[in-house]
């Protein structure tokens, strides 16, 4: 069966995604877990240490408060409180702060700082991995121990208004409850009246315990705008005023409670410079910590800084304030302020339960936990403690006993952070079998780039051959001896037999039948003749500096600063090339006009009489070729082949100083942060409705005139569109309140939209008869480029126009200026295309932190929450740059290559440059799973890779449907 190349590399891609998926299986796994077999039975709580005494409490204490309201406000940093932003907008908080009965902490979030990880993090004190940034989306329920759980079962009445991610966690946990969806970023105003609309009426309620109240609406302004935004002032006071409205309610039931109330306002997470979160930047990770309560007042002159501590923490702190246990796998330790007016005796009980519960953990997660500093710690304080108890129930007042608890506190207080730390830098145990399992899959990728258009691949003599057997035999071997002496889950051990042996055929069957293939066509090259050995002899020098740019891309990888500062890799690499091309072009010229004698004639006798040659190698004479095609150009287009490497350099600079990204710079002010701010824009305005209008005289060109029209109302509805939700300016709006979330107007862009992508898909299948033109499906190929870039112009910010417009420009520019004058060949036209892409992926602001994802794009138009559409338009708008010239690649390919193999050939080149770096990539992070970054640099750069496979996968699918359409025509 012969294939061809296109279709070899998409399949091969295809499988080398489901490599991917396993090894992100076996890469992000849980954390440190207890192994106890009774989640859902009460288990007794450890008893008072005592030396020969025997004590009577072997129950847990009461409870410190009567009733607990937690305020969690989405994207609440650090300084929004405790800064001046806090001191100008939220004076009622700051006067807790600063003066009241409270106490006050910068709690750090662990990343991923996204919503459904810390929320997990807040209610269990435990440490979500990575993969929680996926599971975000369609958040499961919690099944592992945790507070809500703890006090449903210990009778607590819990009330919840918010973010329905809680009721998603919790399904049957409230008695009373309303939720709001929490990915609807466009709405900042009803998601948090949805939560306040209830307070008036629970607050006077005595028939419940715990409230809680999930804000969305500045997290939402964040995501719209940035923290810069005016209405994030408004935000806060609204905020400020909602938490003086609890505080007075609660302190006037205090009057007839036996306990004080709590009042809890903290942050799931916080928020970047550009409004976004995921990453581990300072003001992602800082959040606000305020615990108000009578029993809290200070004396005067008491003045309170707020100290760092975990935001897993706050489980420990709540569990000993409702008087329930604490839940096994909580790595924090509980605030010790909350209870330092308790007598001692209370205070080292709450201090024995916590050590109890973070040394079982540590005992159950670590082979050697007996010599760990922290279980040593916690023995010593656990026998002092029973010292003390024994002096204490002889009733011995004396100063001996004072001095002891004294002491009994700090080794337990020394305990705790010790065993908390142990615990929190506990490695996560990861799935080797499965990584393991990658490992063969990505064997299945082809090793290097074939001349040939077709690969002769065996379907049957594979099956039958002994190295199929021997593979067979062996991986059921392994996985048979993996899987019954393996003391921890694994995910391959999990599945069934039937479904493991499946997996075992595809992969021996796969890796022979590619061994076949290679093996042929070495054979076929050794003997098919010396015809070839001449044109693979020689390379180019724009050949040798896309060698070496991918190889030095792909080891720079090993290194986190270069991960952290990716873009500035591929800043280089798009301007050395074009630096290399402008070099080519110069050569060109002057071999062109000064008659070169390398370009001489001579006669060479050839199988049929002798022929005039050019003279030289093939490298002599691909430049012979181009200077006699650049020879024959006019004037004017001789000049734009010279200026064309100088006006992409150019548009490359300037896209540089549009977004600052990466790590080391991001917050530093760029022409973004310029244009975007309130004082400016009638600057952006302009400059939005420039670029929308050169979008379209640069794309209309081979439109047809039905999508011409499309097209122009279509980048017209993105400037109303963005009129409407207020970020430019109209002629027919006055003031803000005609701002609305412009959900017509988008909704009439996605019309035309549609209409022209149907419109091209209609020539496509046009094109497939045989009486048709090839004109039809060169029509039909640009239209569905159009349709994609007038989605691009929707979904970008405005800020942001003038990327696409330079992507645009350099796409003409290097088409009709560099690529044909030049004579590129479709492996190295491709691998432009590729670099050229990576580069608009980090000029449009993106970069290798999850913060830089624009989630807003997702919603635009959608009135409410939908999963497929979504998470379709938050990718898309991500990889623009990407799928872009992908696409335009194909529009390129399909009417200016000369060979029919050219589609086939440049697939097989796509595929080899994404996989290439994604299979070293996936090599360096398993040697360095134990490295210091491996959470914040090297795991949210896998994420990327994954999902730019998966782009890479859909893109090498439609060059292969593409390659088939070709191939019918022909």
């Amino acid at each position: 069966m012969r294939l061809g190349s296109g279709t070899f590399a998409a399949a091969c891609i295809v499988i080398e995604v489901l490599g991917v998926a396993i090894f992100l299986r076996g890469f992000f796994p849980a954390p440190v877990r207890s192994f106890s077999r009774t989640e859902h039975q009460a288990e007794p709580p450890a008893p008072e240490p005592s030396a020969g005494a025997s004590s009577n409490w072997t129950k847990l204490p009461p409870p410190v408060f009567s009733k607990v309201v937690i305020v969690l406000i989405d994207a609440l940093r650090d300084d929004f409180v405790f800064g001046s932003k806090g001191v100008k907008f939220m004076p009622y908080t700051t006067y807790l702060v600063e003066k009241g009965a409270s106490h006050s902490f910068v709690a750090e979030a662990k990343p991923p700082t996204v919503t459904m990880p810390r929320i997990k993090a807040l209610m269990t004190g435990t440490l979500p991995g990575f993969v929680d940034v996926v599971r975000n989306l369609n958040s499961p329920v919690l099944l592992e121990d945790n507070l809500i759980e703890q006090a449903r079962a210990a009778g607590r009445r819990m009330i919840f208004y918010g973010d329905e991610t809680w009721v998603k966690l919790f399904p049957k946990h409230f008695v009373e409850y309303d939720a709001t969806t929490s990915f609807f970023v466009s709405d900042y105003t009803e998601v948090d009246n949805n939560v306040t609309r209830h307070l008036e009426k629970v607050l006077k309620r005595e028939d419940w315990d715990v409230l809680v109240l999930h804000y969305l609406g500045l997290d939402h302004i964040g995501h719209l705008s940035g923290p810069n935004s005016p209405l994030i002032g408004h935000k806060l006071s609204e905020m400020d005023g909602i938490l003086m409205k609890i505080h007075m309610a609660l302190l006037s039931k205090e009057r007839a409670a036996p306990l004080p109330t709590l009042l809890v306002l903290c942050g799931d997470h916080g928020m970047s410079e550009r409004g976004s979160h995921g990453a581990s930047s300072t003001e992602e990770v800082s959040t606000p910590l305020v615990l108000v309560s009578s029993a809290f007042e200070r004396k005067p002159g008491d003045i309170r800084r707020p100290k760092h501590v975990q935001q897993t923490d706050l489980a420990a702190t709540l569990a000993i304030g409702l008087g329930i246990p604490i839940p096994k796998n909580s790595v924090g330790r509980f605030l010790f302020p909350v209870v330092e007016r308790k007598p001692i005796r209370e205070q080292l009980r709450f201090l024995h339960l916590n050590t109890v519960q973070l040394s079982k953990l540590l005992q159950e997660n670590v082979p050697l936990y007996e010599k760990d500093p922290g279980f040593e710690q916690f023995k010593v304080s656990e026998k002092l403690h029973g010292n003390w108890v024994r002096l204490y129930l002889e009733e011995n007042n004396s100063e001996v006993l004072v001095n002891l608890g004294t002491k009994v506190l700090r080794q337990y207080l020394d305990a705790l952070q010790i065993l908390s730390l142990s615990l929190s830098r506990q490695v996560a145990h990861y799935d080797v079998y499965s990584m393991a399992v990658l490992t063969l899959l990505l064997l299945s990728v082809p090793k290097a780039l074939g001349p040939a258009a077709e690969l002769d691949v065996p379907l049957s003599s594979p099956l039958f051959s002994l190295l199929f057997y021997l593979t067979l035999l062996i991986l059921s071997a392994v996985h048979v001896v993996v899987c019954t002496s393996t003391e921890s889950s694994c995910y391959f051990c999990s599945v069934s037999w039937l479904v493991a042996g499946g997996a075992m055929l595809l992969m021996s069957a796969l890796l022979c039948a590619i061994m076949s293939a290679l093996t042929k066509t070495r054979d076929s090259t050794k003997y098919g003749g010396k015809s070839l050995a001449p044109s693979s002899s020689q390379c180019s020098e724009l050949d040798l500096l896309i060698l070496l740019g991918t190889v030095g891309h792909v080891l720079s990888l090993g290194a986190s600063s270069f991960i952290e500062e990716e873009h500035q890799t591929w800043y280089f690499l798009v301007s050395t090339l074009c630096l290399a091309l402008c070099q080519e072009i110069y050569k060109n010229y002057v071999l062109g006009s000064g008659g070169d004698p390398q370009c001489s004639l001579h006669l060479e006798p050839g199988p049929k009489g002798t022929a005039l040659v050019l003279q030289g190698g093939a490298e002599d004479r691909r430049t012979c070729e181009a200077a006699s095609a650049f020879e024959q150009l006019g004037s004017m287009e001789r000049r734009m082949v010279l200026a064309s490497p100088w006006a992409v350099l150019c548009c490359c600079r300037l896209l540089r100083s549009l977004n600052q990204t990466g790590v080391q710079w991001a917050h530093r002010p760029d022409l973004g942060h310029w244009l975007t701010s309130s004082d400016h824009k009638a600057v952006l305005s302009v400059l939005a409705a420039f670029s929308l209008l050169t979008i379209f005289l640069l794309v209309q060109r081979r439109c047809s005139p039905m999508s011409k029209v499309a097209l122009a109302l279509g980048l017209l509805g993105v400037y109303c569109y963005r009129a409407a939700i207020g970020n430019v300016m109209s002629p027919w709006q006055r003031g803000n309140k005609d701002i609305s979330k412009g959900i017509i107007e988008a909704r009439f862009v996605y019309i035309f939209v549609l209409g022209i992508l149907f419109t091209g898909t209609r020539d496509l299948l046009r094109s497939q008869v045989a009486a048709a033109c090839s004109r039809a499906r060169t029509m039909g190929l640009w239209e569905i480029y159009s349709g994609l870039v007038l989605l691009a112009a929707l979904l970008l910010r405005p800020h942001n126009l003038p990327v696409l417009v330079c992507s645009l420009l350099v796409q003409t520019l290097m088409a009709e200026f560099i690529w044909k004058p030049l004579s590129h060949d479709a492996a190295e036209v491709t691998v432009m295309h590729y670099w050229f892409g990576q580069a608009f992926f980090y000029f449009q602001g993106n970069s290798n932190n999850i913060a830089t994802v624009d989630i807003s794009a997702g919603f635009v138009g959608l009135e409410q929450y939908m999963k497929v559409p979504a998470a379709f338009l938050t990718a898309f708008a991500t990889y623009i740059g990407p799928v872009l010239w992908a696409s335009h690649l194909v529009n390129y390919l399909s009417t200016e290559a000369t060979s029919p193999a050219a589609l086939r050939h440049a697939c097989f080149c796509y595929a080899l440059i994404c996989s290439v770096p994604v299979s070293a990539y996936i090599i360096l992070v398993t040697s360095l799973r134990y490295h210091l970054f491996i959470w914040s640099v090297f795991s949210p750069k896998l994420l990327y890779e994954g999902v730019h496979l998966l782009v890479t996968a859909a893109i090498c699918v439609f060059f292969t449907a593409m390659d088939q359409t070709r191939r019918v025509k022909s």
